[in-house]
C-alpha cells in the first residue's frame, strides 16, 4: 500500500506532518477531512527505501518497544494520570522522531482521544495487535494487566526471532566469505595462470579451459554483471510485493524439505501465541483470528486461515475450522478441541505455542549443525576445483619436460 507524506492542520490550530498508508490519495484526503483535519498537502513517497523515511527509523520495535511499554506499565500501576505519565516519559527521552511521535500521542489524548485511539493513529509505529490489546484493556477496566500480558507475549516473540536471526548469521557469514574468495580467485589469480599458459602455448584440459573462459567472461563484463544484479533487486522486490509472486514463493518454501517444516512450526507458534493473547485480553474469537492471521507470515497459509475464519463466522467450531486448513497437525487440533470443550482454550493455545517454539528451536539447532559442514564442504570443493584446474597443466608440463 502506498505511503503519503501529509501536511495537515489540527482542530487546535497546530500544523503537523504525518505519514499515512492509503490505497489512493483521494481516499486519504477524504478520510483526513472526516476526522476533522484540514489538508494542506498530500505527497506520495515514492523513494522511501532510499530516503529512509522518518517513520521507518522511528518505528517502535524490539528493545525500544519493550522499554517504552515497561515504563508505561510501571507508571500505570502507580496510579498516575495518563497525561502525567506521558509527560514523565517524554522528559526522559532524547530529542528525535520517536519523542515527537510520543508527544503527538500525548496531544491526541489531551484532545479527548482514548489511549488506544491515540496509538491507532500511528499505524506505522504500533501494530494492530498492540492497539487491540489496549482497547480490550480499556473495555475491561484492567489496562495494566492487559498490557502486562501483551508484553509477556512480545518478549516471547522477540526471543524466538532472536534465535532465528542467530541461527542464520553464521551460514550467511560463511556464504559471503566463500563468494568473496571465489571472486578474488577468478579475477586476480586465474588471469595470472592464463597468461603463463598462453606464453607456454600448451594444450589445456577441458576443466582448465572452462575455468579460464569463465574468468575471462567475469573480468571482461563485470560491470554488466554488476548492473544486472542491481537491476534484479527491484525486480525481486516487485515479485515479493505482488500477491501472485509472493503466493508462489511461499508455496514453494513450504514444499522445501526441512525448511518447509521449520516455517510451518514457526507460523504455528506465532499464530497460537497471538490468538491466545488476544483471547485472554477479551477480544472475541473472530476478530482475534483475523488479527492473528498476519503472524503466519506466509500468504499460502494466510489464505487457508481466511477460509477458517469464515467457517467460524458461520458457526463451525474452531478445531474443525483449523483442521480443514490442512496445515494444523493432529496434536495441535486435539489440544484446541480439548480447550474448547473444557473452557481453557487460551491456556491450551499457550501450551501449543510453547510446544512449537521448542520444535522451532530444535529444528534451528539441527539446521545450523547440518548446514555449517555442508557450506564448508561446498566452499572447499569450489576452491579445490579452481586450484586443481589451474595446476593440472603445470603437472602436464612437468611430465613432458621429464
Amino acid at each position: 500500500m502506498p505511503s503519503y507524506q501529509c501536511k495537515i492542520g489540527t482542530a487546535d490550530g497546530r500544523i503537523v506532518d504525518k505519514i499515512y498508508d492509503s490505497t489512493t490519495e483521494d481516499q486519504l484526503k477524504e478520510n483526513l477531512e472526516e476526522q476533522g483535519f484540514y489538508v494542506f498537502r498530500i505527497r506520495r513517497q515514492s523513494l522511501i527505501f532510499f530516503q529512509g523515511g522518518q517513520h521507518k527509523s522511528a518505528r517502535m520495535t524490539g528493545r525500544r518497544f519493550l522499554s517504552f511499554n515497561q515504563e508505561l506499565l510501571v507508571l500505570l500501576r502507580s496510579g498516575l494520570p495518563v497525561l502525567q505519565i506521558f509527560d514523565t516519559q517524554i522528559e526522559q527521552m532524547e530529542s528525535g522522531a520517536f519523542r515527537n511521535i510520543i508527544s503527538e500521542i500525548r496531544e491526541e489524548i489531551r484532545g479527548g482521544s482514548s489511549l488506544s485511539d491515540a496509538f491507532a493513529k500511528f499505524p506505522h509505529f504500533f501494530q494492530p495487535l498492540y492497539v487491540a490489546s489496549l482497547k480490550a484493556g480499556e473495555k475491561t477496566g484492567d489496562l495494566p494487566e492487559t498490557l502486562s500480558r501483551f508484553l509477556e507475549y512480545q518478549k516471547r516473540v522477540e526471543a524466538i526471532r532472536t534465535k532465528v536471526r542467530s541461527a542464520s548469521f553464521y551460514p550467511l557469514l560463511l556464504t559471503t566469505a566463500a563468494v568473496i574468495v571465489v571472486i578474488f580467485l577468478m579475477l586476480f589469480v586465474v588471469p595470472r595462470f592464463t597468461q603463463i599458459y598462453a606464453d607456454a602455448n600448451v594444450e589445456l584440459p577441458l576443466m582448465t579451459r572452462t575455468l579460464i573462459g569463465l574468468s575471462s567472461l567475469i573480468g571482461s563484463y563485470w560491470y554488466l554483471i554488476l548492473i544486472a544484479l542491481i537491476a534484479a533487486v527491484p525486480l525481486v522486490k516487485s515479485l515479493f510485493r505482488s500477491s501472485r509472486g509472493r503466493l508462489r514463493i511461499d508455496r514453494f518454501l513450504l514444499r522445501v524439505p526441512f525448511v518447509g517444516g521449520l516455517k510451518t512450526d514457526y507460523a504455528l507458534s506465532g499464530f497460537n501465541r497471538t490468538l491466545g493473547t488476544t483471547l485472554a485480553s477479551g477480544t472475541p474469537l473472530v476478530p482475534a483470528m483475523q488479527m492473528s492471521r498476519g503472524t503466519l507470515n506466509n500468504l499460502s497459509l494466510e489464505k487457508e486461515m481466511v477460509q477458517a475464519v469464515r467457517r467460524v463466522e458461520e458457526g463451525t467450531s474452531l478445531s474443525d475450522s483449523l483442521k480443514r486448513t490442512g496445515f494444523f497437525p493432529p496434536l495441535a487440533l486435539r489440544m484446541v478441541s480439548v480447550g474448547e470443550t473444557s473452557g481453557s482454550l487460551t491456556e491450551m493455545l499457550g501450551d501449543i505455542a510453547n510446544y512449537y517454539e521448542a520444535e522451532v528451536e530444535q529444528r534451528l539447532t539441527k539446521l545450523t549443525t547440518m548446514i555449517e559442514p555442508i557450506l564448508m564442504m561446498i566452499m572447499g570443493l569450489m576452491i579445490a576445483f579452481i586450484i586443481v584446474a589451474m595446476y593440472v597443466p603445470i603437472f602436464q608440463l612437468a611430465g613432458t619436460v621429464g
